[in-house]
């Protein structure tokens, strides 16, 4: 933000004493904006730390002055749960994911990534595993113990370690409610707060003109798989090919969501499986987007694997077939387009189609 706005003020809110000062006087904005006759940009960063301020920001744009407005924030929580002003129809929403390995250039890494993410505090750090452990330990530190979100900070805990053997899978409420010996509301309420958090999201089942039974249960993600394999209780039963997989699946719907948002493309993600277990990873459908994409976390691949790709296409003639793999041919089996996930990552931008090349 400071890059691309060199000149802009700022509030930070992180500041205590800039934080303290509008938190009991959020009027106060309006004589910050004024003092300047010319309009200007005015950056307030970690918005959701005073959510009253969204008012007087209202007021402002209101009155027409020419200023713009820069609000930034991690969590979106106190500001859905407080009932501000989310000044609709008056503000573009805009979401910043992790690096896409288009931005990285010759420095994207896929075996890396899938160790440590693409958060740039991370990957570009000098001890991203530390950086992992201090960043999780964070959130869970200050934003749900010391805001208060729950009662019993060991519930959690016990709770993200279930749920991280959720991320790339059905999301089970039931389950984890049972692993975690706690009831299902408190499950569903701290999946809730994972999401305002923005660490976590889910994937819903693609339904339109399904001609088979569906799954109903959506897929659970973490936000970059750094987060999620600092979050895994790891041990010797863990086969590190397994983690890598689910990793890697996270990975690629990390990029199709940034891919999506970047490119303001009118679309959405999803997945589909039937009861009878036929599964596409994801599946990208807008009104110029409509692409079923299968991730396998292998150097070669069989026919069976790109079973459910075929069913697919078979039950939607109009979507385009695309299988990721570890290894290094682009081939074409049938209608299913082989793409290296390598190279398809590196190559993945916002302003391109997805199959552009």
């Amino acid at each position: 933000m400071r890059a691309a706005y060199p000149r802009a003020r700022w509030l930070d809110l992180l500041d205590p004493a800039v934080h303290q000062s509008y938190q009991t006087h959020p009027e106060r904005l309006r004589e910050f904006v004024e003092a300047e006759a010319a309009p200007s940009v005015i950056v307030i960063d970690e918005i959701q730390k005073v959510p009253k301020l969204l008012d007087v920001v209202h007021a402002l744009i209101e009155e027409k002055r020419g200023d713009q407005f820069i609000l930034t924030g991690s969590s979106a929580r106190k500001l859905r749960h407080s009932g501000a002003d989310l000044l609709a129809g008056r503000a573009v929403m805009r979401s910043l994911h992790p690096f896409m390995a288009a931005e990285l250039g010759n420095a994207f890494d896929l075996p890396k990534a899938l160790q440590v993410g693409l958060l740039p505090l991370v990957c570009q750090g000098p001890d991203p595993d530390d950086i992992l452990r201090s960043y999780v330990a964070l959130y869970v530190r200050e934003e749900v113990q010391m805001e208060g979100l729950v009662r019993r900070l060991a519930h959690f805990n016990r709770f993200l370690e279930s749920i991280s053997f959720s991320h790339g899978s059905l999301l089970n409420m039931n389950a984890i409610a049972q692993e975690c010996a706690i009831d299902r509301k408190t499950v569903d309420g701290y999946v809730g707060i994972l999401e305002d958090l923005l660490l976590s999201y889910r994937i819903p089942v693609f339904t339109k003109r399904a001609k088979r039974e569906m799954s109903a249960h959506p897929k659970f993600y973490f936000f970059d798989p750094g987060v999620f394999r600092s979050l895994r209780p790891r041990g010797p039963l863990d086969h590190p090919h397994e983690v890598d997989g689910h990793a890697l699946e996270g990975l690629v719907a990390e990029h199709l969501r940034a891919w999506i948002d970047y490119g303001r493309r009118d679309a959405g993600l999803f997945f589909w499986r039937t009861r009878s277990g036929n599964e596409v990873d994801f599946i990208i459908y807008g009104p110029k987007d409509f692409c079923a994409i299968e991730v396998k976390n292998a150097a070669r691949f069989r026919e069976e694997d790109l079973r459910g790709l075929h069913s697919f296409i078979e039950d939607y003639p109009e979507a385009k077939a695309l299988f990721l793999y570890r290894g290094t041919e682009k081939l074409k089996r049938g209608r299913v387009l082989c793409w290296p996930c390598d190279d398809f990552l590196r190559h993945l931008h916002p302003g391109k189609p997805i199959l552009a090349l």
